[in-house]
């Protein structure tokens, strides 16, 4: 199987998490994966749900950050007729949406404590109640969830469940920051550039000057800040070649401190 692209690197760390990825899949388990954002953690999911059993059933994804807790949780688990104003009908939830497959909670950080303690229910008993309703449906569902935060802190300072915390990390996975892992950049970088010669057609290529201060560079946004800026420059790059000049402040800050201090 081809590794989706933000999944690409020959760095150890990435080798581990490859064959972590292989291992779990094959089963049941529920995963959170850990890392900072732009890592790739919904690609991690994606691979894991697409290596298994359920591939073929429906990958399911939410962002637990993007709603109230009140459409959060009818989002989740669905409502019926007059469950609140405006519901006007009867919906289906993400977790019957993803029966026989995946479902994908994403920033589960954020989660209001009160949903995680309805999640934590879903995932001990495999059934939901949705907002309004009388009685519980069953669901066959594979839960991986994910976060950028310290669940442990969070934990700690008493805004995520301790018991959630443990049944959702069955299995852990991190996913490390770009520049833990430098020697896949110059791989990465290679892979945007041809992936934007056939978006473009254009046959864009870097210097090796170039190439060394996108290695140094600490990439807060990690492999999708560089997936971003490849783009970019292929977009308007001139000269078919990219150099130092070419890149965009924060990648260069080094280079142009160099050239001051060498005029």
């Amino acid at each position: 199987m081809v590794p989706p692209p933000l999944f690409i690197g020959e760095h150890p760390l990435m080798q581990k998490i490859y064959a972590m990825v292989h291992r779990v899949a094959t089963t049941d388990a529920t995963v959170l994966i850990t890392g900072e954002s732009g890592t790739g953690k919904e690609l991690v999911a994606r691979s894991i749900h697409n290596l298994g059993a359920r591939a073929t059933h429906p990958f399911v994804a939410i962002n637990c950050a993007a709603l109230t807790e009140e459409l959060l949780e009818s989002e989740l688990f669905g409502h019926v007729r007059g469950a609140f104003t405006g519901a006007s009908s009867s919906r289906i939830g993400m977790f019957q949406l993803a029966d026989h497959g995946t479902i994908f909670l994403d920033e589960i950080g954020e989660m209001p404590i009160s949903l995680q303690a309805k999640l934590l229910r879903v995932l001990q008993s495999k059934e939901i109640r949705p907002v309004g309703a009388d009685r519980v449906t069953a669901v066959n569902v594979r839960v991986i969830a994910a976060t950028n935060k310290d669940l442990n802190r969070e934990v700690e300072k008493g805004t995520f469940r301790e018991d959630l915390f443990y049944r959702l990390q069955v299995i852990p996975i991190h996913l490390p920051p770009l520049r833990a892992r430098r020697s896949d950049i110059p791989l990465l970088v290679r892979y945007f550039l041809d992936k934007n010669r056939h978006k473009y057609s254009n046959a864009l290529q870097i210097s090796d000057d170039a190439m060394v201060y996108l290695w140094e560079y600490d990439w807060p946004g990690n492999v999708r800040e560089l997936e971003n800026l490849v783009e970019r420059m292929a977009i308007l790059s001139d000269t078919g070649l990219l150099i130092p000049e070419d890149l965009p402040p924060p990648c260069t800050f080094l280079y142009f401190r160099e050239k001051a201090a060498s005029s």
